[in-house]
């Protein structure tokens, strides 16, 4: 059997290509809750309150999408394995490995997905101090949902390549993957076009997740679904749509794996599961819209011969 290309430590942040960025920066800055490390030109960097550099990172796009996901790793040394593992699959790198000349520094490499997304291995990054703070705002970024055209694919490659697991499905709808004791960090959702389906911050605890969905109240900004709380992962969720039309969600309380124990679950999609509580009721046309997005090419727009690679494969 192959080995993962590398141990992921966790889910470190989420870059987003966006049609209203400066709009965007504003709201997440002064509205999510999230703090503007660097920006400029047609980009921006924003923390949560804890010790990873920056959750997201802004950029200005024609079209709504996904840049890449960054994951954390140990050392520069599994890096430069993961630089040689891939090799050895025939899985094409497109950026280092070697020191990132980017905001937040560290020591990383890059490659592509089967479905045209970038994906960052980082070690070494800027440290940052964990912010205390008494306001109700993200601690930083803690899942993706990916829309995907072939969720068995797409669990087999973060499996075999990442050495992700997987914690629960939703039925053949869903597939819950983790990387830590958290849940999940991603979670793919079958459908009929690759894109970004939503990025969820971490809220500490049900106190300050729910006083974060007063100040966007207060801000005139209300959910597209929720307050509720999911039945896979055990979480809370309070879903948003931010000025470019991507949805992002305030989220809480994600259930805690134990590997030797946990028996992964196949849960039926009805809407007594899908909101525990009872207070959100099922997903409404709108936010099952916003969800969708718009079919996002990613890395085989800008690497056309990868894309004809992966038709082959």
């Amino acid at each position: 059997m192959t080995e993962p290309i590398a141990r992921l430590r966790r889910l470190r942040s989420v870059e987003l290509r966006t049609t209203a960025c400066a709009d965007s920066v504003e709201f997440y800055s002064e509205v999510w809750g999230l703090r503007v490390v660097e920006s400029g030109g047609d980009r921006a960097w924003l923390r949560g309150t804890g010790d990873q550099h920056h959750a997201v990172q802004l950029t200005a796009a024609d079209r709504n999408g996904l840049g890449r996901i960054t994951f954390a790793v140990g050392t520069p040394r599994e890096v430069d394995e993961a630089a040689r593992r891939l090799e050895a699959r025939g899985i094409a790198i497109v950026g280092g490995p070697g020191p990132v000349d980017a905001v937040g520094g560290g020591y990383g490499l890059q490659f592509v997905d089967l479905e045209g997304r970038i994906i960052e291995l980082l070690a070494d990054t800027l440290a940052v101090a964990k912010i205390e703070t008494g306001d109700a705002v993200p601690t930083g970024v803690t899942h993706v949902v990916l829309n995907t055209v072939d969720i068995d694919a797409a669990v087999e490659f973060y499996s075999d390549v990442l050495g992700m697991r997987v914690s629960d499905w939703s039925e053949h709808q869903m597939a819950f993957m983790r990387c830590n004791s958290d849940h999940h960090s991603i979670a793919f959702n079958q459908a009929q076009w690759t894109a970004v389906n939503h990025v969820a911050y971490e809220m500490s605890t049900v106190d300050n997740f729910m006083r974060g969905i007063g100040r966007l109240r207060h801000h005139g900004v209300l959910p597209l679904w929720g307050p509720g709380k999911h039945g896979p992962g055990d979480n809370t969720f309070s879903y948003f749509g931010d000025p470019a039309g991507l949805v992002c969600e305030y989220t809480s309380g994600i259930a805690q794996v134990d590997e030797d124990r946990w028996l992964c679950k196949v849960w039926r999609r009805v809407p007594e599961l899908s909101d525990l509580w009872g207070t959100a009721g099922p997903p409404s046309a709108e936010v099952r819209e916003r969800m969708a997005g718009i079919a996002d090419p990613g890395a085989f727009e800008r690497f056309p011969v990868l894309a004809s690679r992966s038709a082959r494969s």
